[in-house]
């Protein structure tokens, strides 16, 4: 299990702070598969899971949707069949905040169990 995925998820506002490029490169190697992207303008974190079928993959995307639930924070959803991406970065800062490392993290460990 991952250290990073237990971490407690802070309360985020308008004038958080976003990640540093140290705190990054501190982050980033906790989740590996995760790629950094950037559109339009926001720096996000995004990963693709892949599955046998479409029932999988949707099952995986409900799984997703709880996680955020319980957490308050919610990423963007592409269920496709086999596959699955996965999106998170803080609305409110239009970039990426700790919350978001800790959110994948937890978001890898549903595919752990």
């Amino acid at each position: 299990m991952s250290e990073l995925a237990h971490q407690q998820c802070i309360a985020c506002r308008r004038d958080a702070p976003r990640v540093s490029v140290e705190e990054i490169n501190e982050l980033k190697p906790a989740i590996p598969e995760w790629q950094l992207v950037e559109r339009h303008g926001i720096q996000q974190l995004e990963r693709l899971y892949t599955f046998s079928d479409f029932r999988q993959a949707l099952e995986f995307t409900c799984r997703v949707g709880e996680l955020a639930e319980q957490a308050g924070h919610h990423p963007a959803l592409l269920t496709e069949w086999g596959r699955v991406t996965v999106t998170w970065w803080t609305h409110k800062i239009h970039g990426l905040h700790r919350n978001d490392f800790i959110m994948a993290a937890r978001t890898d460990e549903l595919i752990e169990r």
